[in-house]
C-alpha cells in the first residue's frame, strides 16, 4: 500500500509540472530573497564589527564627549583612579588624502603607543623594513592600514593630507593591522599639533582592575570635583551595536518584503493542492474503499506539499546565496541603505540561516497544503465514487474572516517591540488571511445580485452561475491572485505616498536657488563623529558670497554630532537662520508652540519625539546637559516638531544666533544662495568657484538636488518594484495553472454544451467569462485588502520602523491599471486554457457516461 501511495503522489506531481511549478517557484523566490538579505546584512555587519573591534580595541569602558571633543585634563583625573589599571587617550580626526586628482576620505587616529598594545593591538604601528624604531613618536609620520595602502599605493612613502584649508605632506613609515576603511595612525601629540587640537581628546579607553563594579565606578567618576558635564561612558561594543540598531529596521523591512513571495507561495500551494484534491476525489475515494484511512489520505496530500516545499526551499537557498554574492560585489553590502560605508564584505555562509529560511519555505508549503489535506481526509467514499458527494462544507467561514480582520485591526494599534513593528506585520497577515477567507461571501454578495440582471443573456449567465454555485472553488482559484495583488497594491500606495511626501518635503527644505558645500566634507560625510565637528566655511567667505553679483541673499547651515545616549547613534544638531514663522523654514508637523521667556526654542524631528520623548511644549533636558559647560546650563524648549527624511535617529534645529552665543562657533557647513530675479546660474557659479580658491567646493542647483534625491529614492525602492512584479507574476501563474486544470477536467461539460448546440466560440466565450468573473472578484478583493494593508504600512509600520510619518496618497489610475491588467490576464488565460478542452475530444468525452 505504501508503494502504491508513493506512486500515486509521484504520478500526480510528474504529470502536472506546470501547475506545480507555480507553487515551487513562489516558495523558491521567497526563500531566496529572504536568505540573500540575511546573508548580505550579516556579512556586512560582521565585517563592520570586526573593523570597529580592531580600531577601538577591547577596553572595559570608553569615555566620549556628548559633542565635539573634551579637554585632556580629564585623562589625568581618570588615570589616577585606583580602579583604572590602564588609560589610553585617543584623538580621531576625519580628513582627506590627495591621491593624484582624487580625494580619498581617511580617518586619522592619534594614539599613545606606550599603552596601545594592551588595549588595541591592531592599531599598534609596525615600522617598515629598515625603519627607525622611534618613528612611532615622530611628527608628520603616519602608519597606514591595508585599505589606505591600497588607495595610496603599497610602495608610496609620502601622502598628502588635508588640514583645514591646506595640504600637508606626511611620511609613511609603516603599517597597522586594523581593518575597515582607510585609516592612518600617528602619535597623539603629533596629531594634536598637526590638526591644531592641542589639549583635546576624542575618547579615553579604560582597562579596569579585576572585580571592579562598572556602575559604581561610573557614578564615582561623575562625582569627582570639577568633572566636566557632557562626558558619556559607553561599553566597548556600543559602536557596532549602534550601527546594528541603526540598520535593524531596514534589514527587517527588506526581509519582510522578501517574504511576500513566500506568503504568496503558501496560497499557491493551497490553490494547487486544493484543485488537485478536487480533481482526484474519486481516486481518493477508491483508495479509501481499498483500505486507505482518512488519516493516511491527509498524510498523502501533506507529503505532496512537503515535496513542493523541499524542492522550492533547496532551490531558494542556492539562488539566495548566488544573489547575496552578486549583491555584495555590486552594492557593497548596504542594499542602498548606506549603513556600512567604507566596508567591502565578503560572503559569509551561515548554515543556521540556511536551515531557518529553508525551514520557513517548507513550513509555508505545509501550511498551504493543510486545508486541502483536511478536505481529502473528509471525503465520503461511497458518495464520491457515485459522483454524488463531496467533502462537507465548512460553516461559519464568514465569521472566521470577520474575526481575523478584527484581530488584524486590533494588532495595528499595538506598539513596536524593540523598535520592530512585529504586531503591525502580524496585522497585515491577519488582514490578508481574513480577507481571503471572506472570498466565498464576497462572491455571493456580488453575483447573487448580478445573476437576476443576466437572466435573459445566456452566455454571461452561465459564466456567473459557475462562480455562484462553486464559490468555494472560485475562492481557491483566485486566492493566490488576491494575496499577490493586495500586497502589490499596498506597496504601490506606500511607495507613492512616501515619494509624494519626500517631494513636498524637498520643496520646504530647499527654498534657495543654489547650494554650496565643501567637496572634502561631502567626501568624508556619513562617517559621523568627528567629521562634523569642523565646518569648512568662515563668516568672511559667507559675507564675500553675499556680494557676488546676482546673489540676492544668503543662508547658512551648521551641523554638529551630539551623543545624547551612548547606546544610540548620535543625533544631528542643526544651526540655521530661522524666520519668525518657523513653518516657512521647516516642514512642521502641527503648529509651533510659543517659546517662554528665558528659554531657547528648538525644533526637533519626529524621531526625537519617539526616541527621546522631546514633546512640543516641554523642556528638553538631555540637550541642556550637553551644553552644561558654563556657569548656568541653558534651558531648551521644544517649540515644534518637523519632518526629516534624512536622519533616521533624530535631528535638532536651533536658531544660528543661539548656537553662536552658546558655542562661539561661527563656522558654516552649507550655504544657500537666493538669486535675483532673472539672474542665470552659470555666472554665479563661476564667481563662487573663483572665491573658493583654497577650498574645493560643490555647487548644485535646487533642481539638481531634487532630481538626485528622487533618483536615489527610486533606486532604493527598486527592489520593492521588482518584488511587486514577482508577486503579481506568481499570482497570475497560479491562476493560469488553476484554470488549465479545471478546464481540462470539464471536457464532459463542454461536450454536453456542444451536443446542446453551443458553438466552439460560444463555449470559449463562457470560459473566458468565467475567468473574467473570477479574476474580477479577485481584483476587487485584492484592491480592498491592499488599501487596508497600505494604511497599516503608511501609518504604523513606517513610523515604528523609521520614526517619521508621511501622508497617504492613493494613485487611483495606477491601481486601476493594475487591477485591469490582472482581470485581462485572467480572462486571456481562461480563454487559452479553454481552447485545449473545447475541441472534438470534448464531444467524444460525453460517451464515457453512456
Amino acid at each position: 500500500m505504501r508503494a502504491l501511495l508513493t506512486t500515486f503522489s509521484w504520478q500526480e506531481l510528474r504529470h502536472h509540472p506546470w501547475r506545480n511549478a507555480a507553487a515551487v517557484i513562489a516558495v523558491m523566490l521567497g526563500v531566496a530573497l529572504a536568505f540573500s538579505v540575511q546573508l548580505i546584512n550579516a556579512s556586512a555587519l560582521d565585517e563592520f564589527s570586526s573593523a570597529v573591534r580592531s580600531v577601538n580595541g577591547q577596553p572595559d569602558l570608553e569615555l566620549r564627549a556628548a559633542q565635539g571633543r573634551f579637554d585632556e585634563a580629564v585623562f589625568a583625573q581618570v588615570a589616577r583612579q585606583p580602579q583604572v589599571t590602564l588609560a589610553s587617550p585617543v584623538l580621531e580626526v576625519q580628513s582627506v588624502a590627495l591621491i593624484g586628482e582624487r580625494r580619498v576620505p581617511v580617518r586619522v587616529v592619534g594614539v599613545d603607543a606606550l599603552v596601545l598594545s594592551s588595549i588595541a593591538p591592531a592599531l599598534m604601528p609596525q615600522p617598515a623594513t629598515g625603519g627607525a624604531r622611534f618613528d612611532v613618536f615622530a611628527p608628520d609620520t603616519v602608519f597606514l592600514n591595508a585599505a589606505a595602502r591600497s588607495a595610496l599605493g603599497d610602495a608610496a612613502t609620502r601622502m598628502q593630507l588635508r588640514v583645514d584649508t591646506q595640504w600637508h605632506t606626511l611620511r609613511v613609515a609603516g603599517q597597522v593591522g586594523a581593518g575597515g576603511a582607510a585609516l592612518a595612525v600617528m602619535d597623539i601629540g603629533a596629531a594634536q599639533d598637526l590638526f591644531r587640537q592641542g589639549g583635546q581628546l576624542t575618547r579615553i579607553d579604560l582597562r579596569l582592575a579585576p572585580g571592579t563594579d562598572r556602575a559604581a565606578f561610573v557614578r564615582s567618576l561623575k562625582a569627582l570635583p570639577g568633572w566636566p558635564p557632557g562626558i558619556e561612558v559607553a561599553e566597548p561594543g556600543d559602536a557596532a551595536q549602534r550601527v546594528s540598531n541603526l540598520s535593524r529596521a531596514y534589514r527587517v523591512n527588506l526581509t519582510v518584503l522578501a517574504l511576500v513571495a513566500l506568503f504568496t507561495g503558501a496560497f499557491l500551494v493551497f490553490s494547487v493542492l486544493a484543485l488537485s484534491v478536487a480533481k482526484r476525489a474519486q481516486q481518493f475515494a477508491l483508495l479509501g474503499v481499498l483500505g486507505l484511512t482518512p488519516r493516511e489520505r491527509l498524510q498523502l496530500v501533506l507529503a505532496e506539499s512537503l515535496v513542493l516545499g523541499i524542492i522550492g526551499s533547496a532551490a531558494g537557498i542556492a539562488l539566495g546565496a548566488a544573489l547575496a554574492e552578486f549583491a555584495l560585489q555590486v552594492l557593497g553590502g548596504d542594499l542602498g541603505g548606506g549603513y556600512f560605508e567604507g566596508v567591502a564584505p565578503t560572503l559569509r555562509w551561515s548554515s543556521g540561516a540556511a536551515l531557518l529560511y529553508g525551514g520557513l519555505g517548507v513550513l509555508a508549503a505545509l501550511v498551504g497544503g493543510w486545508w486541502p489535506a483536511r478536505a481529502a481526509q473528509a471525503l465520503p467514499e461511497a458518495q464520491t465514487l457515485k459522483g454524488l458527494g463531496a467533502a462537507p462544507a465548512q460553516g461559519g467561514a464568514h465569521q472566521l474572516a470577520l474575526l481575523l480582520m478584527a484581530a488584524g485591526a486590533a494588532l495595528a494599534t499595538a506598539p513596536a517591540v524593540f523598535g520592530i513593528p512585529i504586531a503591525a506585520y502580524l496585522s497585515v497577515g491577519f488582514l490578508l488571511v481574513g480577507g481571503i477567507a471572506a472570498l466565498p461571501w464576497l462572491i455571493a454578495l456580488f453575483y447573487d445580485r448580478l445573476a437576476p440582471r443576466l437572466a435573459h443573456r445566456l452566455l454571461p449567465l452561465l459564466a456567473i452561475e459557475r462562480a455562484r454555485r462553486m464559490r468555494g472553488t472560485a475562492a481557491v482559484a483566485v486566492s493566490g491572485v488576491v494575496a499577490s495583488l493586495s500586497l502589490a497594491v499596498a506597496l504601490t500606495v506606500m511607495v507613492a505616498s512616501f515619494r509624494d511626501s519626500v517631494t513636498r518635503w524637498l520643496d520646504v527644505v530647499l527654498p534657495a536657488d543654489l547650494y554650496v558645500r565643501s567637496a572634502t566634507a561631502s567626501s568624508a560625510g556619513g562617517t559621523g563623529g568627528s567629521s562634523g565637528d569642523r565646518a569648512a566655511f568662515t563668516p568672511a567667505f559667507v559675507q564675500a558670497l553675499a556680494h557676488v553679483p546676482g546673489v540676492a541673499r544668503t543662508g547658512t547651515l551648521r551641523t554638529r554630532a551630539l551623543l545624547l545616549d551612548p547606546s544610540r547613534p548620535a543625533v544631528t544638531l542643526i544651526s540655521r537662520s530661522l524666520d519668525e514663522d518657523a513653518a516657512r523654514s521647516l516642514p512642521l508637523v502641527g503648529a509651533a508652540v510659543p517659546v517662554p521667556a528665558g528659554r531657547i526654542g528648538i525644533y526637533v524631528s519626529e524621531a526625537m519625539v519617539e526616541l527621546y520623548g522631546a514633546k512640543p511644549g516641554s523642556d528638553f533636558v538631555p540637550l541642556s546637559k550637553a551644553f552644561a559647560g558654563g556657569a548656568t546650563a541653558p534651558v531648551f524648549f521644544v517649540a515644534g516638531v518637523w519632518r526629516d527624511y534624512v536622519r533616521q535617529f533624530g535631528a535638532i534645529t536651533m536658531n544660528a544666533h543661539d548656537f553662536e552665543r552658546l558655542t562661539g562657533d561661527r563656522s558654516v557647513s552649507d550655504i544657500a544662495l537666493w538669486l535675483a530675479p532673472g539672474t542665470p546660474e552659470g555666472p554665479v557659479q563661476q564667481a563662487v568657484r573663483a572665491l573658493a580658491v583654497d577650498e574645493p567646493i560643490e555647487i548644485a542647483s535646487v533642481g539638481q538636488i531634487r532630481a538626485t534625491s528622487l533618483r536615489v529614492f527610486d533606486r532604493s525602492f527598486a527592489v520593492t518594484y521588482w518584488l511587486q512584479a514577482v508577486a503579481i507574476a506568481i499570482g497570475l501563474f497560479g491562476i493560469a495553472a488553476s484554470f488549465s486544470a479545471q478546464v481540462l477536467a470539464r471536457r464532459k461539460e463542454f461536450g454536453l454544451l456542444a451536443h446542446l448546440g453551443f458553438t466552439r466560440a460560444q463555449v470559449l466565450a463562457v470560459v473566458a467569462g468565467e475567468g473574467a468573473a473570477w479574476t474580477a472578484i479577485g481584483a476587487i478583493a485584492g484592491l480592498a485588502l491592499g488599501l487596508a494593508v497600505s494604511v497599516v504600512l503608511v501609518h504604523v509600520v513606517n513610523p515604528q520602523s523609521f520614526h517619521w510619518t508621511m501622508d497617504l496618497l492613493v494613485p487611483w489610475w495606477r491601481l486601476a491599471a493594475l487591477c485591469a491588467a490582472v482581470v485581462a490576464a485572467g480572462t486571456a488565460t481562461a480563454w487559452l486554457a479553454g481552447r485545449a478542452a473545447a475541441g472534438s475530444d470534448a464531444v467524444l468525452a460525453v460517451k464515457e457516461d453512456w
